[in-house]
């Protein structure tokens, strides 16, 4: 039998030796959502020749109350609750539960509370199937109350069970390049910020997602990530180069096999080797991409599906990738979402969002200082703004301030500086250039004097940035850890830099190849090997010079 399993976890789903049809079913985004009455058939094909004694059904759930009625070919999969009694054929998703004839077999929910994925594990002698089409029906039962919430369904022989659930993860491994949008929250905060998005594609040959992730920026930031059993999302810590903490989590956003979805970001390839004893032998390649809006890292961490896990230390963390403004400036201040002031006069709506309108409009702060932080939804690299004056009070016109730039909200890099500014007038403009090639997501001016009032006040701000062009850095540094085989024992792994880009594209004309260092006394045995091999060499050094 070939592998049997319906993935609902993707859009659309993935499936292998089966058709589906659903009744009364919600096609969610990452489940299949079963009211009262509902259900689902899946169709699947046995070879003639093969013959199973006992079948295996594994159902994925997403937590609830809402029981099961499992159906092979017409016959109803009875199944036993945590106290062994018989449901009538209903199968609370969350209890212990085997077939009549499955004797031990049985499973544990993959994981507590509501919303959890939750795995029950069928049974059903094998005389149940028959050779050709059969039928696996998964219902709701029409009294239920609640929603019967299905992510996975496998079927497997017996005597190959998790046959089915290894194909899914080979299949779901192969779109291993992982988006995600990302969230921080401060320590005592209340509301989530916007933070860079994550990109990640860990490959080194095992084809299996991570299951847990963790890096160390050039910067000196750290994170840690665990991401959700249908990587739909993560839930991690995360710290900035200065120490303070914050809770970190993410959305998927994209999904993509490689090569997809890496255009533009600093991928490494390195051949590797794994220590056997005291020697070094061969063990693959590894593909590297992790692009968390930050640093490149020197230090990666993980644990994947298959339970491997590998510790890698950069030998020297890469320079970041060369950012390239071309273009004329362009408006930005669409982009942003969020302008937070240190103070503003909400009794008179003279408020710091009114800095993002035209008209007449102000903000207007009682202090001689202040604070305004912009955010925007997508990084920009701004070299240009605008201030506008507001309609009175020259006084409280801003003189003396900073500009700096954030992709977190925690490290600032000083971006541009004022001293002894004047406005000619109300609503009078002023633009200021200054140079930055490097995209930030947030954007901070900080009023450090005024014209001498108690009060500061602006009409508008406007952000101006070019079209950027990210060149990748084509090398890495070399990098040295250990790993470990599920159930094995650690072992050193070190892994050398493989110069990109990687095809198997011959070399254009004026590429220069490199000679490669050696030992040369075996090479030439007799003088006319010798002069064939200055001559080589004396070619190989016009070349290059």
């Amino acid at each position: 039998m070939d592998p049997v399993f319906a993935d609902f976890s993707a859009r659309p789903a993935r499936l292998s030796n089966a058709v589906i049809g659903h009744h009364r079913c919600g096609i969610a985004s990452s489940h299949l959502a079963l009211g009262g009455g509902g259900y689902i058939k899946l169709d699947f094909t046995v070879d003639e020749r093969e013959d199973i004694a006992e079948a295996v059904v594994t159902v994925t759930t997403l937590g609830g109350d809402a029981p099961m009625d499992v159906r092979l070919n017409g016959k109803v999969l009875s199944g036993r609750a945590l106290t062994g009694e018989v449901l009538n054929g209903e199968v609370p998703n969350d209890g212990l539960l085997g077939g009549e004839a499955s004797g031990d077999r049985s499973a544990a929910p993959a994981g507590p509370g509501r919303g959890a994925p939750q795995e029950t594990v069928l049974t059903a002698p094998g005389d149940l199937l028959v050779p050709g089409d059969n039928i696996l029906e998964i219902h709701n039962p029409q009294a239920a109350q609640g929603l019967l919430r299905l992510r996975a369904v496998t079927v497997d022989p017996a005597h190959d069970s998790g046959r089915a659930g290894r194909a899914l993860a080979a299949r779901s491994a192969g779109r291993s390049v992982l988006a995600f949008s990302t969230e921080r929250r401060a320590r005592g905060a209340v509301a989530w910020q916007p933070a860079p998005r994550l990109l990640f594609h860990i490959d080194g040959g095992e084809r299996a997602v991570p299951a847990h992730l963790a890096w160390r920026g050039a910067d000196g930031s750290e994170a840690a990530i665990g991401l959700r059993t249908d990587l739909s999302g993560f839930q991690g810590h995360w710290r900035a180069a200065d120490g303070v903490p914050a809770e970190y989590r993410g959305t998927l956003m994209e999904r993509s096999a490689y090569p997809e979805g890496t255009a533009g970001t600093p991928l490494h390839l390195f051949s590797t080797e794994e220590a056997q004893g005291e020697s070094w032998s061969p063990s693959g390649e590894l593909r590297l991409l992790l692009d968390a809006g930050g640093a490149l890292p020197e230090r990666v961490s993980w644990t994947d599906r298959l339970g491997n896990t590998a510790s890698i230390t950069l030998s020297s963390a890469a320079p970041a990738p060369e950012t390239v403004t071309t273009g004329e400036l362009r408006d930005v201040t669409g982009t942003v979402t969020d302008v937070r002031a240190s103070e503003e006069f909400h009794r008179a709506g003279e408020v710091a969002e009114n800095l993002l309108r035209g008209g007449r409009s102000k903000w207007l702060a009682h202090e001689e200082t202040a604070d305004l932080e912009f955010v925007l939804d997508t990084p920009a690299a701004v070299s240009a703004y605008r201030l506008t004056s507001a309609n009175d009070a020259p006084e409280r016109d801003p003189q003396d301030w900073e500009l700096a730039g954030s992709y977190d909200g925690h490290t600032w890099t000083d971006l541009d500086s004022r001293r002894g500014e004047r406005f000619l007038g109300r609503y009078r403009t002023n633009e200021y250039h200054f140079t930055n090639t490097t995209p930030y997501t947030r954007y901070r001016l900080t009023i450090s004097r005024n014209a001498g009032g108690d009060e500061t006040q602006l009409s508008r701000v406007e952000f101006l940035a070019g079209e950027t062009t990210t060149h990748p850095t084509p090398d890495a540094a070399d990098f040295t850890g250990y790993r470990t085989s599920a159930g094995g024992e650690p072992t050193g792994y070190r892994g050398t830099t493989v110069p990109g880009p990687w095809s198997d594209a011959e070399p254009q004309d004026g590429h220069v190849e490199e000679l490669l260092a050696g030992e040369l006394g075996e090479t030439a045995r007799t003088l006319d090997d010798a002069a064939r091999l200055i001559g080589k060499l004396a070619a190989y050094m016009k070349n290059s010079g």
